[in-house]
């Protein structure tokens, strides 16, 4: 993965105005960095999962026609053709930090299934460090600690409500001295995921059955 971290010109990114200018300096800046480290990443966490690879998907923002994003980011897993409709790895930028997540969002394949499966075996969830952070919401920059997340109730609102999310991992703020040092990043950024492979393992246990 070379020397890839992320620097303080990364997040001015998210200063820019307007949709096509901002859109330029993310395709220029932080997408090369996305690629590097995406099959780094990819190729370690399918060397765990014994498989021959994962895919690498890089939002583009397509969609978009108006607004300028105000975060952009990697993913890792599902198949070829997307991710939302699975577990997966999320590395991506705000202005103000880097997030690192295990995401289930968008109405993943088995959601409800997932969410009961870990609600009634939550050890690998409790296990997790108490850096780590939740989001219920990945449109919403907030987050809540994990110490903080009421994670029970959270896993049923999950379960229950059509537009219920739940994403787990941590964040790296941007003005962390962390950045400086591109293996200390790296290293982070693999230790979060490694950490959260148990819990990935487990949710897709359910597409077994």
């Amino acid at each position: 993965m070379d020397n890839v971290t992320f620097t303080k010109d990364d997040f001015a990114v998210f200063t820019i105005e307007g949709l096509e200018p901002r859109m330029s300096a993310i395709r220029k800046q932080i997408q090369p960095k996305f690629h590097l480290l995406g099959q780094g990443l990819a190729k370690e966490l399918a060397a765990e999962l014994n498989k021959e690879s994962l895919p690498v998907h890089i939002a583009q923002h397509i969609r978009r026609t108006k607004n300028a994003p105000k975060d952009t980011w990697m993913a890792i897993g599902g198949n070829k053709r997307g991710y939302k409709k699975y577990p997966h790895f999320q590395l991506g930028l705000y202005g103000t930090h880097i997030f690192i997540w295990l995401a289930f969002i968008d109405n993943p394949l088995h959601e409800e299934k997932i969410a009961q499966k870990i609600i009634e075996e939550p050890t690998l969830l409790f296990d997790v460090p108490n850096d780590y952070v939740v989001s219920w919401d990945h449109t919403k920059e907030q987050v809540i600690p994990i110490h903080q997340a009421e994670l029970l109730s959270g896993l049923m609102r999950w379960k229950t409500v059509k537009k219920g999310e739940f994403l787990i991992g941590r964040q790296i703020l941007a003005n962390d001295p962390l950045l400086m040092n591109p293996n200390q990043t790296q290293n982070y950024i693999l230790e979060t995921f490694m950490q959260l492979l148990p819990l990935y393992k487990q949710a897709y246990s359910v597409h077994e059955l």
